[in-house]
């Protein structure tokens, strides 16, 4: 809960910061289990929430009532109290797969204020970050640090479902990037990362482009 909290009041400095400079802040979150804490603290920051624009780093492509639903988690913990006032920009349209919806998707990163102000990423086991899967079918076209893709589709036999992500190019251009880490399995992972050599590894390749460092946050 201390790392939640820490980490919820950082993000919202940088949002107030983006705030006081430019008249509004893009703040891109990740889902699963780890982040629902922090969602649940940064919910009840004080900060102009109706100057906020969220959005995710990737989904799972699922309708948004799915139990597996980034855009549900985030409505669910992070969309309360004064923070229901952020506008919620979601990747994921009625369409049977993410490929078909990848236009409109793109379409609407595309016309977000970019680049992201905040962007809060997690990390698996397998070493992925976002949806940038190291087995991914997409994955050298979503590392290309030279792509003019902003969001791609990415499928993995570890992913579970078919998601949409982020690409690395979108990802590092963040004016402040934020990895959330829980478990030593998890540091564990992080430190093969850090010193590994490997260019398709999807946090590595991240760390060594983004334009500001990588604040990690870690906890037992």
């Amino acid at each position: 809960m201390e790392l939640a909290r820490a980490l919820a009041a950082d993000v919202a400095g940088q949002l107030r910061s983006a705030i006081a400079t430019r008249g509004q802040a893009l703040l891109a979150l990740s889902g699963g289990t780890t982040p629902q804490e922090f969602m649940r603290a940064l919910s009840s920051q004080q900060l102009d929430w109706s100057r906020v624009i969220v959005t995710l780093c990737d989904e799972r492509w699922v309708p948004p009532e799915h139990e597996r639903s980034n855009a549900r988690l985030i409505r669910e913990t992070l969309m309360q109290g004064v923070a229901s006032a952020a506008r919620f920009v979601p990747l994921y349209v009625d369409a049977p797969e993410p490929e078909a919806g990848l236009a409109q998707i793109a379409a609407r990163v595309a016309a977000l204020p970019l680049p992201i102000d905040a962007a809060v990423l997690g990390l698996g086991l397998d070493g992925h970050t976002a949806s940038l899967f190291p087995d991914g079918d997409r994955i050298d076209a979503a590392l290309d640090a030279h792509g003019a893709a902003l969001v791609l589709p990415m499928r993995s036999p570890t992913a579970g479902e078919p998601r949409i992500t982020l690409t690395l190019p979108t990802l590092v251009a963040a004016r402040a990037l934020y990895l959330h880490i829980e478990g030593p399995e998890k540091k564990q992972v992080f430190a093969r990362i850090v010193k590994g050599t490997s260019p398709r590894n999807p946090l590595r390749a991240l760390m060594q482009l983004a334009s500001a460092p990588l604040a990690v946050y870690w906890c037992d």
